[in-house]
């Protein structure tokens, strides 16, 4: 099989095309090596990848610009595609919310219509917990309202699960959004969470902390979340949306002790208060992924966070 897998340098993007790979697949991964953190970062995940497999290819191209994905779907008969390239980050989006709109939504659009154009029926989206919002429901099901998104990322997911259902609707693509919740694990993005703590309790830093530490999160490691991607592939759904999550929730002040052991390092904490477009909750209810995708999360925190820590002492000795 041939898939294309957009973001595929990124943090779940490389996981995917290393799975992909070792499966046996020829997969070319597109990304755009923005400086949304450091470059070097995905230039060193380009050359593991590159060493990995010859059925390997990597395309420096941007999704924003529709001219670079035709070429690149006219490069290959591609079978799949797995959409995963993005402007990540709820604060980074209240900053630069058009940047988020044109990325995210405008790139999806030239996605779709580059792949209907070529006759590629089956693609693979990245949704978000953060569609969510402020739920007072949970766990969050699929039949949740999600009308209520309170940063532009959000919305802007939110646009790109619309946008999946016309292009199924009208051109009869086969369509998965998969609402990933809170990702982590080796290669996880310098800006999150769990990595920046890790890179500041090693330097001797203190770690800053929003709100109290009651705010609690669905952390997913992400073998488990490219579990579910995989699955998508070998399924037809016609139209669907279906949560990624461990379906459990861990406190802030949680993860931070998790992290305390597994350096042996005490932090140093900066309350600050909390910030806009953070939620209080995320918990995903998975009977949907379970019962279409065969979905069994396998790790959980206590296990994960000893796994990224590990990985987090290789590059950082």
């Amino acid at each position: 099989m041939n898939v294309l897998v957009t973001g595929g340098v990124g943090f779940i993007g490389s996981h995917v095309c290393e799975r992909l790979l070792t499966a046996g697949h020829t997969v070319c991964a597109l990304d755009d090596l923005n400086d949304f953190y450091d470059p070097a970062i995905k230039q060193n995940t380009l050359r593991e990848l590159q060493a990995r497999a010859e059925s390997f290819a990597f395309v420096h191209a941007d999704i924003t610009q529709r001219a670079e994905l035709d070429e690149v779907l006219g490069s290959m008969p591609f079978d799949q595609i797995i959409h995963l390239a993005a402007r990540a980050g709820v604060r980074p989006s209240l900053e630069q919310p058009a940047l988020y709109q044109r990325v995210n939504v405008e790139g999806t659009v030239n996605l779709l219509e580059a792949a209907h154009a070529r006759g590629i029926k089956k693609i693979t989206i990245a949704s978000s917990s953060s569609v969510y919002g402020v739920n007072s429901s949970v766990p969050f099901s699929e039949t949740d309202p999600i009308f209520s998104a309170i940063s532009p990322y959000a919305a802007s997911k939110l646009a790109c699960e619309a946008l999946g259902h016309v292009y199924h609707h009208v051109y009869g693509m086969d369509v998965c959004m998969l609402r990933f919740f809170t990702v982590y694990g080796p290669r996880q993005r310098p800006d999150l969470a769990i990595h920046k703590f890790a890179r500041l309790m090693h330097a001797g830093q203190t770690i800053t902390v929003f709100g109290d530490g009651s705010t609690s999160r669905d952390y997913t490691y992400v073998d488990d979340t490219v579990d579910g991607i995989l699955a998508c592939t070998d399924r037809e759904f016609g139209y669907e949306v279906i949560n990624l999550g461990e379906s459990q929730t861990v406190k802030l002040s949680r993860l931070i002790e998790l992290l305390e052991s597994a350096l042996g390092i005490e932090a140093q904490i900066d309350r600050q208060p909390l910030q806009p477009g953070d939620v209080p909750i995320t918990y995903a209810n998975i009977d949907k992924a379970q019962r279409l995708l065969g979905y069994d999360p396998q790790t959980k925190i206590e296990d994960g966070i000893p796994r990224f820590v590990d990985w987090f002492r290789q590059q950082n000795p």
